[in-house]
């Protein structure tokens, strides 16, 4: 499988500083996106040690043979309990180290992860940013966002787009990463499709552009980087009003 991509961050067009992180792992076909939270220095730096520990953690188990931080779930297969228990260690340091510095005390993250391997996407996330599929079908949300917006949702599935869209606490998220010793990681796989792009992204983006535009947009020919910097482009000209990240994968089989 043949892979191109390319990624880029923004402070955006009201924010002071930049809490967002992407990271990129070549030899693991690991793609990495973190939205931070927390205030002043806090948010960056619980987003980058989500994904130093995250890369770490792979580097470090590469043998099967590694001892892992938790128990393995037979429900899931190698490469998912892998992928789950790299972010679970990750919450559980950006917690460990929240605790243990009162000027970090609150900060946590967000995180979306795409692996992929032998023609499959794995994906794991907690929170709110995102992993959109785009293909000749369309373009299709590959995760659920773990606020309260979905949670009422899913209460309410007879909500209507106008109470969706006056909904008081949608941007609250119900899950994120340094908020407990403990967090529950959702895994899921997708098998890919030839010439497939998928767009990794916080809520910076997804919550300023249509899915519609984020597929129009990363659809528009072959330069990938073109295509990215029209995402943000587009985000911070509606208002940009948090931090933007894309990460934009297209897959040749």
């Amino acid at each position: 499988m043949r892979i191109r991509y390319a990624a880029k961050t923004d402070v955006g067009m009201k924010r002071s500083h930049n809490e967002d992180h992407f990271a990129l792992i070549e030899d693991e076909q690991l793609f990495l996106v973190a939205d931070g939270m927390g205030g002043h220095a806090c948010g960056e730096v619980a987003s980058q040690l989500s994904a130093e520990v995250i890369g770490e953690f792979f580097e470090r188990s590469k043998d099967q043979d590694a001892t892992w931080p938790f128990r393995y779930d037979h429900n899931l297969t190698y490469i998912e309990n892998r992928f789950a228990a790299s972010v679970r260690l990750a919450n559980s340091r950006i917690y460990q180290k929240s605790q243990s510095d009162p000027t970090l005390r609150g900060m946590g993250t967000t995180i979306v992860g795409c692996l992929l391997k032998n023609k499959t996407l794995y994906v794991a996330h907690v929170g709110d940013s995102r992993c959109y599929r785009i293909s000749s079908e369309g373009i299709e949300q590959l995760t659920r966002d773990h606020s309260l917006l979905e949670d009422y949702k899913e209460a309410r599935p007879e909500m209507t787009e106008e109470e969706e869209r006056n909904f008081p606490h949608k941007n609250v998220i119900t899950r994120a990463l340094g908020m407990r010793d403990e967090v529950v990681v959702d895994i899921n796989k997708f098998e890919i499709e030839d010439g497939d792009r998928f767009v990794v992204c916080s809520d910076g983006l997804s919550g300023m552009i249509s899915d519609d535009e984020i597929r129009r947009i990363s659809t528009d020919g072959d330069a990938l980087d073109r295509n990215v910097d029209a995402l943000i482009g587009l985000a911070n000209d509606n208002g940009g009003t948090d931090n933007i990240t894309a990460v934009l994968i297209e897959c040749r089989v």
